[in-house]
Parts: structure tokens; C-alpha cells; sequence
């Protein structure tokens, strides 16, 4: 089994070649994110140094979602493979494609829900899924913090703070188990005020949506400079990989892990949503306007949400 990264680095540093050739991948990883512009002979240096940990268990080490030093994986994962860090050059995920087991009694409580006044409106799944969430201790507290700082200042003057947002919405959807948030997040809608509750719940007013609509090629750039953003996006592109000639329109014919990729895009600088209240489409809140001989590249990082078979 792959080893985690951080338990890889320390292996690394305690051999005196592998960390010669660590520290010297620390500096490329470096010259990369403060867009220094390397010349040729760094280039190579940095390329060899990538190849000589070939046999390093670095090299094929992973980050596990729910643990608790990620963002040190991260940075860990990326410094060893700084040389894939374009979109183009898509990346093997840094996360393990994991099937969760969460011992969950989603089942009882929804059954609680359906035999009490709290089932009100029976044709609302999303308020339903909100209703068995608020009978569990964590998918409540967890969903109640998010909730509280995504409407902080949403919609009046001062702004609310999206990163704090982003974090408390990444919390939920790793902490809460999977019974729950899928529920909530992908709950199927035959009116209106169902599918607004179901687009309204990752409060997109502060999550989602900026005044006006960015380029998709500064969502990316955004992304890309952020290791979690980054590692999720890898994991998204990998597992979320349309292919026309599969039945299913889907490369690895796993919606499992396609949907859980998705959810894990959420809470990043490319958080996907909703766009009506009436459909199940997603996407980005970006556009492809104004981008110059970018525009195919621009179009493409939108198309991996809004004409996805996968999802």
C-alpha cells in the first residue's frame, strides 16, 4: 500500500542522498510557486532530481482526505512532483481513491424523521436530508458552523470572509459522513423551492458567487497555487474523466469516486454549484469572455463541470 507522504519524508531526510536530492526538489517547488522563471540547466537538474527518487517511496506516497496534517501532505506530494503542476500535465491524484465505511445510522434517524411531524412537507427531499442531518450531533454542528460563517456579512456591505467560508464548508463535507452530505448536496427535486434549497446549500452567496463573474483562466490560476485546490482538482480531473466511447460516457465507469471528487471540489477557490433551481446542471461561477488565444483552454476548464457525462 502506498505510504503516507509525511511518514515518506521523514525516511527521506534520514538518508543523506534522498535528502540531498529532497531539498534540492524544495528549491524547484520553490521557483515554481514564486513564478521565477527557471533556465535550462535548473530545468534538467530539477527533472533529474525528480528521477533519482524513483526508488524512494516518496515518489508514489499519498495523502489521505480525512487526515490530520493534509496540507503538510500536500506541500510534500507537490514539492516531488513539481515538475506536473500544469492543468495540462494532469497529475496522478495525491488522494487515494478510498471507498468510505462509516458505521452511520443515517437509516434510524431518517426513520425517526418519516414517522414524526417533522416529515411536514414529504415531497421536499432536501429538507428531509436537512432534517435527518439536524438529528445527528456532528452533520448539525458541523453544518451549523459553515451556515454561520457563509451568511456572516453575505449580501451587505461588508463581505463575507470566503476563505473562513471555504474551510467550514471543507470541514463538513470531509467530517460528516458521506450518508449524510450526499443527501443534502445531490437530493432529487421535482419543483422549485426544492431545488432552491438544494442550490442554497453551500450558501452561494459567499462560497460561490463573487460581484461579477471572474475568468475561468484566473478560477484555475487561483487553484493551482493552493495545494489543496490543487490535489482536488488532480483527484476531480481523474476520476470525473469524460470519454465518449464508454457507454456510461465515463473513463473509469465509477460514479462513486466521481461524485465524491466532485464534493470534494467544494470549499476551493473552483467551488462548483448548482445553476438553477430547476435543473441539476452545474458549474464554475466564471466566464470564457475575454480570453484572448486562451479561449479553447478557457472552455475546456468549464466543459470539466458544465457537459460532464460523469456527473
Amino acid at each position: 500500500p502506498s505510504s503516507d507522504c509525511v511518514v515518506a519524508e521523514q525516511l527521506c531526510l534520514s538518508d543523506s542522498t534522498c535528502n540531498a536530492t529532497y531539498r534540492t526538489l524544495e528549491n524547484c517547488a520553490l521557483a515554481k510557486t514564486r513564478l521565477l522563471s527557471l533556465d535550462h540547466d535548473s530545468r534538467v537538474r530539477c527533472l533529474n532530481a525528480e528521477l533519482d527518487l524513483g526508488n524512494s517511496s516518496l515518489l508514489h506516497c499519498k495523502c489521505h482526505r480525512r487526515m490530520k496534517r493534509q496540507e503538510h501532505c500536500l506541500r510534500i506530494f507537490w514539492t516531488v512532483h513539481s515538475s506536473m503542476t500544469d492543468a495540462e500535465n494532469k497529475c496522478e491524484s495525491p488522494l487515494p481513491s478510498t471507498v468510505e465505511h462509516w458505521k452511520t445510522d443515517y437509516n434510524k434517524l431518517a426513520a425517526l424523521v418519516s414517522g414524526s411531524h417533522l416529515a411536514g412537507d414529504a415531497t421536499n427531499p432536501c429538507l428531509k436530508a436537512t432534517h435527518v442531518c439536524n438529528l445527528s450531533k456532528k452533520c448539525f454542528r458541523l453544518r451549523t458552523d459553515y451556515a454561520s460563517i457563509c451568511t456572516k456579512g453575505a449580501g451587505s456591505e461588508d463581505v463575507c470572509d470566503r476563505r473562513k467560508c471555504h474551510r467550514g464548508l471543507r470541514n463538513f463535507f470531509e467530517k460528516v459522513p458521506e450518508d449524510f452530505t450526499k443527501r443534502i448536496l445531490f437530493c432529487p427535486c421535482q419543483d422549485e423551492f426544492c431545488g432552491e434549497r438544494r442550490r442554497k446549500t453551500i450558501v452561494p452567496d459567499c462560497s460561490f458567487q463573487y460581484n461579477t463573474k471572474p475568468n475561468c483562466l484566473w478560477l484555475l490560476d487561483s487553484c493551482l497555487e493552493d495545494h489543496i485546490c490543487k490535489s482536488r482538482l488532480a483527484d476531480f480531473q481523474q476520476n470525473c474523466q469524460p470519454i465518449d466511447m464508454s457507454p456510461d460516457g465515463c473513463s473509469l465507469h465509477n460514479h462513486a469516486a466521481c461524485l465524491q471528487a466532485y464534493m470534494g471540489m467544494i470549499g476551493t477557490p473552483m467551488t462548483p454549484n448548482y445553476v438553477s433551481n430547476s435543473s441539476v446542471e452545474v458549474s464554475l461561477w466564471c466566464t470564457c469572455e475575454n480570453s484572448g488565444n486562451q479561449k479553447e483552454k478557457c472552455d475546456q476548464i468549464l466543459g470539466m463541470f458544465e457537459s460532464n457525462k460523469c456527473l
